[in-house]
C-alpha cells in the first residue's frame, strides 16, 4: 500500500499539473496523501516534512531566480534581447530561417536571459521570417525548443541557467564542469536536432505545404528596426554576465569565510564554501548585467520606466522558485515514507557499468518528466539520492564534475513532456495548439535525452570530462 499510495500522489501530480492546476497548491495534497497511506499524521508531514525542504530550497536559489528574472526582464523591455534576436535572424535570412532562429535562441539563453523571456523576443522574428520563407508554422516552436530548451539550459559548460548551478550545491563543483562531455554533448544535440528540422521542412515542402493561414497571435509584418539596438551594444550584458561569472568562479574564496557565522550558530544551507561558490559567482554576474542593460537601455524603457521593469521581474521569480520548492517539498515527503526504500533500491540498483552514472540519468530524468519541471525533478533527485551517488562515484575514483554534467544534462531529458510549463507557454505564444507542433517538441526532448546516455559512454570509454 504504501508504494501504491507514491505511485498514486505522482500519477495524480503528473495529471493535474498537465490538466494545469497549479503544483504550488497541488504538490502538498498529493505528498500528504502518500504520507497519509503510510500511516503518517497529516499535519507534521506538511509543516515538518514538505515545508522544511520547501524553504530550504527557497533560502538557497531564491537569489539566482529573482536575479534572472529580473535580467531576463531589464533584456527584453529594453528592447536588447530583441535587438540581438533581430540582428541575428535578419543577417542569416530565409534561406537559413531553421538555424537562424536556433542561433538567435541559444545566444539569449547561454547570456543568461531566462527561458521564458527568449521566447516572447525571439517568437515576433522568427514567425515574420518563417512566413516569409513560407516554412509550416507548426515547425517553429520545435525550432525555439531546439535552440532555448537544450544545450545552452544545461550542457553547456557556463552557463547561468539554474539547471546548471543546482548540482554545485550537492557535488562541491561549479557550473563548468566536464566542460568537454557538456560541449560535445550539446554539439551533438544541435547537429542531430538541425538534420531533423530541416528534414521535416524539407517533407512539408515536398508535399506543398506552406506557412498556412494563422490568425492567432500573429506579429506585426513590419518590424521599426530603428527602434532596436544594435546587436553590438545589446550583446554587452550577456558578455559582462558570461565574464564575470567566469572570473567569479576562478577566484580564490577565503575558505575561512563562512567561519563567524558558524560561530553565531545560524543555520547555514551550505556545508562548506565551494558548495556555494558558482551560486555566489551568477548572483555577482547578473547584478553586474543588470546594471550594464540598464545604462544601457533606459531610454527605452516602457512606460513606467525602471521600476515596472524591476518589479515585474521579481514579482515573476516568486511563480517559478515557489513552483520549484513545492515539487521539492513533495519529494522529501515521498523520500520519508518506507515505501520510498524499494523504489530508491531499484533505482541505486541500476548498475551499468560499475557506475553510478545510468542511475542517475534515469533517475533524474524520469523525475524530471513526471513533475515536468527540470530544475524540480533534479532537486528532487538530488536531495534523494546525491549523496548515495557521491559514496559510489568516490569508491571507484570517478569525478564529481561528470555526476554534475549527467545530472544537469538529464534534467533537460524528459521535462518537456507535454506538461511542461515552458512547453504550453511556447505553445501558446506561438497560437498553437500540442496537436500542431508538440511531435517535433517530442522529437527535440528525444534526442536530448538520448545525448545524455551517449556522454556516459563516451566518458566511460575515454575517461575524458
Amino acid at each position: 500500500m504504501e508504494v501504491i499510495g507514491i505511485l498514486l500522489s505522482l500519477f495524480l501530480l503528473m495529471f493535474f499539473a498537465y490538466r494545469g492546476f497549479s503544483v504550488i497548491l497541488f504538490a502538498p495534497v498529493f505528498a500528504l496523501l502518500a504520507a497519509s497511506m503510510s500511516g503518517l499524521s497529516l499535519m507534521p508531514a506538511y509543516t515538518e516534512l514538505f515545508m522544511a525542504k520547501a524553504v530550504t530550497y527557497v533560502k538557497s536559489f531564491f537569489p539566482v531566480f529573482m536575479l534572472g528574472a529580473v535580467f531576463g526582464k531589464v533584456m527584453e523591455d529594453t528592447g536588447l534581447a530583441k535587438g540581438i534576436a533581430h540582428s541575428i535572424i535578419k543577417g542569416l535570412g530565409k534561406e537559413r530561417a531553421i538555424l537562424a532562429v536556433v542561433l538567435s535562441a541559444s545566444v539569449l539563453t547561454y547570456g543568461g536571459v531566462s527561458l521564458f523571456v527568449v521566447v516572447f523576443a525571439v517568437y515576433p522574428f522568427a514567425a515574420a521570417l518563417f512566413r516569409e520563407a513560407d516554412i509550416p508554422k507548426r515547425l517553429l516552436p520545435g525550432t525555439i525548443a531546439l535552440g532555448a530548451f537544450t544545450a545552452t539550459m544545461d550542457s553547456f559548460p557556463g552557463t547561468p541557467q539554474i539547471q546548471n548551478l543546482i548540482p554545485t550545491n550537492f557535488f562541491g563543483t561549479n557550473g563548468y564542469a566536464a566542460p568537454i562531455c557538456g560541449l560535445l554533448g550539446g554539439i551533438a544535440i544541435y547537429f542531430i536536432g538541425m538534420w531533423y528540422m530541416e528534414k521535416q521542412r524539407k517533407a512539408a515542402a515536398a508535399a506543398g505545404e506552406g506557412y498556412g493561414a494563422h490568425t492567432l497571435n500573429e506579429p506585426e509584418v513590419k518590424t521599426n528596426e530603428g527602434t532596436l539596438p544594435s546587436w553590438q551594444v545589446a550583446m554587452l550584458p550577456l558578455l559582462t554576465v558570461l565574464v564575470v561569472n567566469f572570473i567569479m568562479t576562478r577566484f580564490s574564496w577565503d575558505p575561512t569565510i563562512l567561519q563567524p557565522f558558524l560561530a553565531m550558530k545560524l543555520p547555514l544551507t551550505a556545508a562548506a564554501v565551494k558548495n556555494v561558490v558558482s551560486i555566489w559567482a551568477l548572483i555577482i554576474a547578473l547584478v553586474c548585467g543588470i546594471l550594464l542593460a540598464i545604462a544601457l537601455g533606459f531610454s527605452r524603457l516602457p512606460q513606467g520606466g525602471l521600476a515596472k521593469s524591476l518589479n515585474a521581474g521579481a514579482i515573476g521569480s516568486l511563480l517559478a522558485i515557489m513552483n520549484t520548492a513545492s515539487e521539492v517539498g513533495y519529494g522529501n515527503v515521498i523520500a520519508s515514507l518506507s515505501g520510498f526504500k524499494a523504489i530508491s533500491g531499484a533505482l541505486l540498483g541500476i548498475k551499468v557499468g560499475g557506475s553510478p552514472l545510468v542511475s542517475e540519468a534515469v533517475s533524474v530524468t524520469t523525475l524530471a518528466g513526471i513533475t515536468g519541471s527540470a530544475s524540480g525533478g533534479m532537486s528532487i533527485a538530488l536531495d534523494l539520492m546525491a549523496k548515495d551517488w557521491l559514496a559510489w562515484a568516490n569508491q571507484i575514483g570517478m569525478s564529481p564534475e561528470i555526476l554534475h554534467r549527467v545530472a544537469s544534462m538529464a534534467s533537460g531529458g524528459m521535462d518537456t513532456l507535454p506538461h511542461n510549463g515552458a512547453v504550453i507557454t511556447l505553445l501558446a505564444v506561438c497560437g498553437l495548439t500540442h496537436r500542431d507542433s508538440y511531435r517535433d517538441i517530442f522529437a527535440i526532448t528525444c534526442i536530448k535525452t538520448a545525448m545524455v546516455f551517449a556522454v556516459i559512454i563516451f566518458h566511460s570509454i575515454t575517461g575524458i570530462l
